[in-house]
């Protein structure tokens, strides 16, 4: 599952440790986050929340496509029965993944 220190690792991606907790006994939150680097820019809690469900997007699709080798068992048996159009299971597995799981979502 997506979280937020995935998400602040896309901001100020030039300044290693740029942001630490102000006090963790109270969770890795938003409202925890001090900037350990003043150049750094804190983003905002929207632009987190946005980024953590872009990433969680990423993620799910990434787990609904499986291991690679049962994609490359699908495209054989679609070669050995000469299916290698949209009629054959591994092309409608992969349309089914896309269809259900959308690459761009409008977050905002």
């Amino acid at each position: 599952m997506a979280d937020l220190q995935q998400a602040l690792a896309y901001f100020n991606q030039d300044k290693p440790q740029w942001y630490g907790w102000k006090n963790l006994e109270d969770g890795e939150v938003y409202s925890n986050l001090k900037l350990n680097d003043e150049t750094a820019t804190m983003p905002t809690e929207e632009e987190i929340n946005a980024k953590i469900a872009e990433l969680q997007i990423i993620e799910d699709r990434q787990i609904a496509y499986g291991f690679i080798g049962d994609q490359l068992d699908l495209l054989y048996k679609d070669l050995v029965e000469g299916n290698l159009d949209e009629t054959g299971e591994w092309a409608k597995f992969i349309k089914n993944v896309k269809d259900s799981n959308p690459k761009w979502v409008n977050l905002m």
